[in-house]
């Protein structure tokens, strides 16, 4: 009997060009999340098991890369542009195999490229920085990490002021404890503190209450952080 292996081919098309390729997908049996961070970033049981590393579809003959979140539409002139500032320099590259970490990487710069390129939602477009981040959370680079965050940070703000999450899994609650969490994450405190209080201020009409709590928790370690500074000043002083 053979052996079901937790990597799959998944048969794909360019949004672009239209050349047809596989990318590896993980099976759902064999991602095991056994933790997540503040900011939802998941930790997986083990990296065969890492969804992350193939959330992303880069097309073996022109470069465009996507996820399953991008639309098929374009809107006027952008796949000329992708084709001028991808397709024009790509040299050919097959990412369809099993990726290591640092594919992974590779593969949400050229995601995060083609989305601006594409004008693609904002809200899709910070989710693949947002998991960039994370990417470099796991290799321990921090100056990396703090770096896409900020980006992450900017086109969830740029999404909840053109509403263009609505109609998207990212609920408005949701986006407004990401702002404040990714604004905690890059010392923007002031931030932090105004978005987790729209988040709390929320808590009677909510219906997702483990968010309203996880906004409640990080303010609370804000306020903690904020007087141990002080009386660590007052001591010194």
């Amino acid at each position: 009997m053979e052996t079901i292996q937790p990597l799959y081919d998944k048969q794909l098309k360019c949004l672009v060009c239209e050349y047809s390729f596989t990318s590896k997908k993980v099976r759902s049996r064999f991602v095991k999340v056994i933790a997540y961070d503040t900011d939802f970033c998941p930790t997986y049981n083990d990296e065969e098991g890492n969804a992350l590393y193939y959330n992303i579809h880069v097309c073996p003959c022109c470069g465009f890369s996507s996820s399953d979140d991008f639309s098929k539409y374009f809107p006027p002139l952008t796949k000329e542009e992708i084709q001028t500032k991808i397709s024009a320099h790509w040299v050919p590259h097959h990412f369809g195999d099993k990726r290591t970490i640092q594919d992974a990487i590779s593969t949400y710069k050229l995601a995060g490229y083609s989305a601006i390129l594409k004008k693609e939602k904002h809200i899709t477009t910070a989710g693949i920085f947002l998991r960039l981040a994370w990417l470099f959370r796991g290799k321990e680079d921090h100056e990396q990490e703090i770096r896409f965050l900020k980006i992450a940070r900017q086109k969830y703000m740029e999404s909840y002021s053109t509403d263009d999450f609505k109609g998207t899994q990212v609920s408005e609650i949701r986006i407004l404890y990401l702002i404040g969490e990714l604004s905690r994450r890059i010392s923007d405190v002031q931030t932090a503190v105004k978005y987790f209080s729209i988040v709390i201020e929320q808590q009677s009409k909510a219906v997702e209450t483990t968010i309203i709590e996880m906004a409640r928790e990080r303010w609370q370690e804000i306020r903690e952080q904020r007087d141990n500074n002080q009386d660590h000043e007052l001591i010194n002083s």
